[in-house]
């Protein structure tokens, strides 16, 4: 999954608008335009098109969580400069305030089955030995299934 699949999924799945867009980039300290937002929320093969870095989306997730979860005493946490599946996982967990059995019910609704085992090698170091790299198929059912727990209506 491209960073502008992810970022496009989550305005849709909580029907943010760009002033809302705009205001979890500020919440994590990152100043963008409404132009910039709307370049990166367009289409791949529009000409305005506009890739998303790693650090900006990293930036935007981190707002998500200042915003959803209140922000956290201290200064604002940098943004990674690379950012894996795994990070946007857990990035999103902690912003939805997810327990392990609430993801494995919303990978559920996306018709996805994960043991909680399995689970919890996602959210570990990559230096552990039970790590798994989270692969576009797992990331991209888990915001299907957020998409489905939150606006059932959109389910094809």
């Amino acid at each position: 999954m491209t960073n502008n699949d992810i970022l496009r999924r989550i305005r849709f799945t909580f029907d943010f608008n760009d002033s809302k867009m705009i205001e979890i980039f500020g919440a994590a300290e990152l100043e963008v335009t409404r132009e910039q937002v709307s370049n990166w929320l367009k289409k791949d093969d529009d000409s305005d098109f506009v890739k998303i870095r790693d650090i900006e989306l990293a930036t935007f997730l981190n707002g998500l969580i200042n915003v959803k979860r209140g922000k956290k005493e201290g200064p604002q946490v940098e943004p990674e400069k690379r950012l894996t599946n795994n990070m946007v996982f857990m990035k999103l967990r902690i912003a939805l305030n997810l327990k392990a059995e609430d993801i494995v019910d919303i990978l559920k609704l996306s018709g996805f089955d994960v043991s909680k085992h399995e689970l919890s090698s996602f959210f570990r170091k990559p230096d552990n030995k039970h790590y798994r790299e989270c692969k576009d198929q797992i990331l991209r059912n888990f915001l299907q299934g957020i998409q489905l727990d939150i606006r059932p209506e959109t389910a094809e």
